[in-house]
């Protein structure tokens, strides 16, 4: 078995036991393998293995592999999207969590109504209030989720966020349970269902899973360090 492999199983299982011990049906988390930067072959070899969603953060990445690699793959687009991509993206994006502007949400129900697509989407929120990062406020997250009909082409499913790199585990609880909270309080005010919580990497998703993550986005505990000089 390869390092790959032997890495993914591992994840697999780690992910498994941390929904157990937080008294979670494993089946109600699934594990996304973040393969961006990674070689196609990187992902056919994971997918033969079982894995059938994969996240990508730039849509040219998801492009090339989505054109070589099985149409039996799930692409989950979890890196920034420019308006004027969203086209392309949704070529091959059956998920996008990373809704972070009005704008951005108008333009994908436009298009996928104009292409009869109907990808899921998640709200993009910052919880932790990094200026570094993108994602909408809590408020303004509420705001636009109110606004939203149930019946978009393009559904909103849940929310997604990132915390700090190296976070203490109390702020991760605080930040993880604060973006669950906030989709409860969604969910009252629009009467209907938001089950999807995109939360948790490598280094944190047994926090994330015990404040409810429902999808955990996991790259280099699976495909290893990632060399950015060549991506």
């Amino acid at each position: 078995m390869t390092q790959l492999l032997e890495n993914f199983h591992f994840v697999q299982q780690s992910v498994a036991q941390a929904a157990l011990d937080a008294g979670r049906d494993p089946a109600t988390v699934r594990l996304l393998a973040v393969s961006k930067t990674f070689p196609a072959e990187d992902v056919q070899e994971v997918f033969l293995a079982g894995q059938k969603c994969f996240g990508e953060n730039r849509v040219q990445e998801l492009t090339e592999k989505g054109k070589v690699l099985s149409r039996e793959i799930e692409w989950h687009l979890i890196g920034h999207l420019q308006q004027n991509k969203v086209r392309a993206a949704l070529e091959f994006a059956s998920w996008i969590h990373a809704v972070d502007t009005p704008e951005l949400l108008h333009r994908i129900e436009a298009i996928s109504a104009e292409l009869s697509v109907h990808p899921k989407l998640l709200l993009e929120v910052n919880i932790s209030g990094e200026e570094s990062k993108f994602g909408l406020t809590p408020d303004a997250a509420l705001e636009l989720a109110k606004s939203l009909p149930a019946d978009a082409p393009a559904p909103l499913t849940g929310l997604m966020t990132m915390a700090p790199l190296e976070a203490p585990e109390e702020q991760l609880h605080r930040i993880f349970g604060g973006l669950r909270q906030l989709r409860d309080r969604i969910q009252e005010i629009r009467g209907t269902a938001l089950p999807e919580l995109s939360m948790g990497m490598s280094g944190d998703y047994r926090v994330a899973i015990q404040e409810g993550a429902t999808i955990v986005r996991i790259g280099t505990a699976i495909f290893g360090h990632r060399d950015y000089a060549h991506a």
